[in-house]
C-alpha cells in the first residue's frame, strides 16, 4: 500500500498598508460645484490620475440614483471613486464603490514636534475651486511617492533632497519641511506637511502644509511652477503668468487667499 506525503500547507501572508486619499465633498448647487471642479481639472490635467479618491456625501446626502449619476459624471472626468463616505449606510448597490467605515482624518499627531502641531493642523476638505488669481480651491493631499532621489532626513523632521527632482517623481513628506538643493522638473510633485524650500528652479507642483498647516510657506529661487498650494489652497501657472513667473518668490496664506510675492 502506497502513501503519498501530504502537501505542505502554505500560509497566507497579510500585510497592512495605509494610503492617504483625496476627499471630494460635493455641495449644492451641484452644477456650480462641478463647474469649479472642471476649472481645477482644466488647470491641472491628469491631477487625479492614479490617486485614490473618496467621495464624502455627508453634506449632499443624495439618494442612490443620484449617487450613481454622480459617480458616473466624475468617472467621465477621469476621477475614479474608490470609496464613499455616507453616515447611516453600511452598503450601497453592488455597482457602486464600497461605503467607507471608520475613516480617520489625516493629521500629524505623533509625527511633528509639539510646536509645529500647535500651528494648526487639520483636514483639508475637497471644495470646488473658484476663479481669480488669488482665489483657490481645496483638495485633500497626498499620495505615495515613487522613484525618490537621494534624500536625508534630519532629526528635526526636515527632509533634505540633494539631487534634482526629475519629471514623474513624487516626494511626499508628512513629517515637516522639505528642502531641495537642486531644481524640480516639470511633471514632478512635492507634498509636505511643513514648508517647501527649492534652491533651484521650481517647475513642477509644490503643496505645502498638506495636512492642514496654514502657516506653511513655499520658497523658490525661480518660479516656473505648474501649481503652488498651501493647506490645499492653490494658484496655477496660468494665474501667475506675468506676475511672478521666472522670479524668486514665496507663497503663503493671507486669510483665505494664497499670495505669491517676489523676494528681493
Amino acid at each position: 500500500m502506497t502513501f503519498s506525503a501530504p502537501l505542505e500547507a502554505k500560509s497566507i501572508r497579510f500585510r497592512a498598508r495605509s494610503f492617504v486619499a483625496f476627499t471630494l465633498t460635493p455641495e449644492d448647487p451641484l452644477d456650480v460645484w462641478l463647474e469649479g471642479l472642471d476649472h481645477w481639472i482644466g488647470n491641472s490635467p491628469g491631477y487625479f490620475a492614479g490617486r485614490p479618491v473618496v467621495l464624502d456625501l455627508n453634506t449632499l446626502k443624495p439618494d442612490v440614483a443620484a449617487i450613481e449619476s454622480l459617480v458616473d459624471v466624475l468617472g467621465h472626468r477621469g476621477i475614479r471613486i474608490y470609496a464613499i463616505e455616507l453616515d447611516g449606510h453600511t452598503a450601497l448597490e453592488p455597482n457602486l464603490p464600497p461605503v467607507l467605515v471608520g475613516a480617520k482624518e489625516a493629521t500629524t499627531d505623533g509625527l511633528l514636534p509639539r510646536e509645529a502641531r500647535a500651528e494648526g493642523f487639520g483636514k483639508a476638505e475637497g471644495r470646488a475651486p473658484e476663479a481669480g488669481p488669488d482665489s483657490v480651491g481645496k483638495a485633500d493631499a497626498s499620495k505615495a511617492g515613487d522613484s525618490e532621489p537621494q534624500v536625508a532626513q534630519e532629526a528635526s523632521g526636515t527632509l533634505m533632497i540633494k539631487a534634482p527632482i526629475r519629471s514623474g517623481q513624487a516626494i511626499v513628506h508628512p513629517h515637516g519641511d522639505v528642502i531641495v538643493l537642486g531644481s524640480v522638473a516639470s511633471g514632478s510633485e512635492i507634498i509636505a506637511a511643513g514648508s517647501i524650500h527649492v534652491y533651484g528652479t521650481l517647475r513642477g507642483r509644490a503643496s505645502a502644509g498638506a495636512l492642514g498647516n496654514r502657516g506653511a510657506r513655499i520658497f523658490c529661487r525661480k518660479n516656473e511652477a505648474e501649481l503652488l498650494a498651501v493647506d490645499g489652497w492653490y494658484v496655477t501657472a496660468e494665474e501667475m503668468e506675468g506676475v511672478s513667473r521666472g522670479k524668486p518668490v514665496q507663497a503663503f496664506l493671507d486669510g483665505d487667499a494664497l499670495r505669491v510675492s517676489t523676494l528681493s
